[in-house]
C-alpha cells in the first residue's frame, strides 16, 4: 500500500528527531520510498499558549509502502513519538516529534483513532508544501478533483522552497569566477544548506547576454567534480538537499542523471528530442525555462505591444500538449517563465507580478530573478543592494504562492521569510 506520512518536530534537536524517526519507520513492513525537503512554519498556537510554546516547526513528507493496516502502523507511530518522550498533554503544547498518517491509498477510513485522508491536510501550508514537491497532481479521496497543488493555491499563506545558485563559471553575470576554486565552495554551499536551503543547484555555463556557448565537456569538467563534492557531503543524510543540475546540453544532463542529481533545469526549455528522451525516461524532476535565445540576447523579446504573460503562458500550453503526446509524466515538470530570457526589464517586472498564476496550468512553478538587470533601474549597484531588492521582490512572490523561489543569497532570504511568515500566520 501506498501511504504518505506527515512528520514534524519543535522541540530540542529538530532535524535529529526527525531523521531518527524516518530511520525508525523505515523498518518492519514499511519502507521509505521517497523524503520531501523539511519546511519551517510558525507553531499553531490558541491565544493563551505561553510564550515558550512559539517554537517553530520543521516538517516533512514521507512517501511509503507498507504491509499491513493502518491500525498496527498508528501503534508503532505511538511507539516511536514515546520513545522520544512525546506526551499527549495539550494538543498545541511543544513536542520532540509529531507523526500523522496523512493518506493511505485511494482509501477513505474513519475509525475512533483514525481519520484518513487526515482532517487538516488541505488547509495545513506545512503539509501541502512538501506533499506537492512528491506529488504535485495528486488528488485526496473524497475531497472532489482539486489536486494537492490545488489545494495550496486555495491557502492565503503558502510556504516557499528556496533554491540556492552554486554558479561553478568564470563570467556569471553576478558572481562569476566566484566560485571556480572549489575550495570555496563548502563554505558557500554550508551556509546555504545551515540557512535552509532546500535545493542546490549547480550551473557551468553562463547564459547572460552576451556570453560564450560552453561545449558539453568543458560544462561536465567544471560541474561534475563539484556534484562529486556535493553527493558526497551529503551521503547518508537523509534530510540532505535536493541537488539540482542547471544545463542545456543532454550530454551534461545524462552524465548528472548517472551521477544522482535530483533535478534537472533546463534552461532550454525541454524542447530538444535529446532531452525530452532523457525526461521521460528517468523518474527525475525537469525544470523547463521559457526563453527566446541562448544565451540571452536584449535585441529578441516578446511583442511589446502584448502582456507578455499571455506569450509566455501560450508558449507553456503548447509545450504541456507536446510533453504529454511525447509520453513525459507532467507530475514531474517544473515550469520557470524566464525571467530576462526574451523579455526585457519592464515585461520582466510585469511577468514577476502574474508570476504565481501560472500554477493553475497544473505544474510547480519556479522564479529565477536573483539579481538580474530588471532591477537596474531601481536598484543599487553593489551586490548588497541588488540582494535586498531581490529580497523584496522575492516576498512578493511568497505571496502569490511560487513554489520555488531561485535566489544567490539564501540566509538572507530566510531569515526575512521567517519574519514575513510569522506576522502572516
Amino acid at each position: 500500500m501506498r501511504v504518505y506520512l506527515g512528520l514534524g518536530s519543535n522541540l530540542g534537536d529538530r532535524r535529529e528527531h526527525l531523521s531518527r524517526a524516518i530511520d525508525a519507520l523505515d523498518a518492519d513492513g514499511t519502507t521509505v520510498v521517497r523524503v520531501s525537503p523539511v519546511v519551517e512554519s510558525p507553531a499553531l498556537l490558541p491565544d493563551s499558549a505561553p510564550p515558550e510554546w512559539n517554537r517553530p516547526y520543521l516538517n516533512l513528507v514521507l512517501e511509503c509502502t507498507v504491509r499491513g493496516g493502518p491500525e498496527p502502523l498508528r501503534d508503532r507511530i505511538d511507539e516511536i513519538e514515546r520513545t522520544f518522550g512525546r506526551r499527549r498533554t495539550s494538543r498545541w503544547s511543544p513536542r520532540p516529534i509529531d507523526i500523522d498518517i496523512l493518506l493511505w491509498g485511494r482509501e477513505r477510513i474513519e475509525t475512533q483513532r483514525l481519520t484518513i485522508p487526515h482532517r487538516d491536510l488541505t488547509c495545513r501550508s506545512f503539509v501541502l508544501t512538501p506533499l506537492a514537491a512528491l506529488a504535485p497532481r495528486l488528488t485526496i479521496p473524497g475531497r472532489g478533483e482539486r489536486t494537492v497543488l490545488e489545494w495550496s493555491m486555495a491557502l492565503e499563506n503558502r510556504i516557499p522552497l528556496w533554491m540556492g545558485i552554486v554558479n561553478i563559471t568564470p563570467d556569471s553575470f553576478s558572481d562569476g569566477g566566484r566560485f571556480v576554486d572549489r575550495t570555496r565552495i563548502e563554505p558557500h554551499v554550508a551556509a546555504m544548506v545551515e540557512a535552509g536551503a532546500h535545493i542546490l543547484d549547480v550551473g557551468g555555463e553562463s547564459t547572460r547576454p552576451g556570453a560564450t556557448p560552453v561545449d558539453p565537456d568543458t560544462e561536465w569538467s567544471r560541474v561534475g567534480p563539484v556534484l562529486e563534492q556535493l553527493i558526497e557531503r551529503s551521503a547518508g543524510h537523509r534530510l540532505r538537499p535536493r541537488l539540482s543540475l542547471d544545463t542545456r546540453h543532454p550530454e551534461v544532463a545524462e552524465k548528472g542523471l548517472a551521477l544522482g542529481v535530483d533535478i534537472i533545469n533546463d534552461v532550454g526549455g525541454l524542447t530538444s528530442p535529446a532531452m525530452v528522451a532523457l525526461a521521460r525516461d528517468s523518474g527525475t524532476d525537469w525544470v523547463a525555462m521559457h526563453h527566446l535565445t541562448l544565451p540571452a540576447d536584449p535585441r529578441v523579446v516578446l511583442p511589446v505591444d502584448r502582456d507578455p504573460y499571455d506569450g509566455v503562458e501560450q508558449w507553456l500550453r503548447q509545450r504541456m500538449e507536446a510533453w504529454n503526446a511525447q509520453g513525459i509524466d507532467l507530475e514531474r515538470i517544473i515550469f520557470d517563465p524566464g525571467i530576462g530570457f526574451g523579455k526585457n526589464s519592464l515585461q520582466s517586472l510585469r511577468l514577476l507580478r502574474r508570476a504565481g498564476e501560472l500554477r493553475r496550468h497544473g505544474l510547480r512553478v519556479l522564479v529565477g530573478h536573483s539579481r538580474k538587470s530588471f532591477i537596474k533601474s531601481f536598484a543599487g549597484k553593489d551586490e548588497a543592494a541588488k540582494d535586498l531588492t531581490t529580497l523584496g521582490a522575492s516576498l512578493h512572490l511568497c505571496a502569490q504562492g511560487v513554489d520555488i523561489i531561485r535566489i544567490h543569497n539564501v540566509p538572507l532570504h530566510t531569515a526575512a521569510w521567517r519574519g514575513w511568515s510569522h506576522l502572516n500566520g
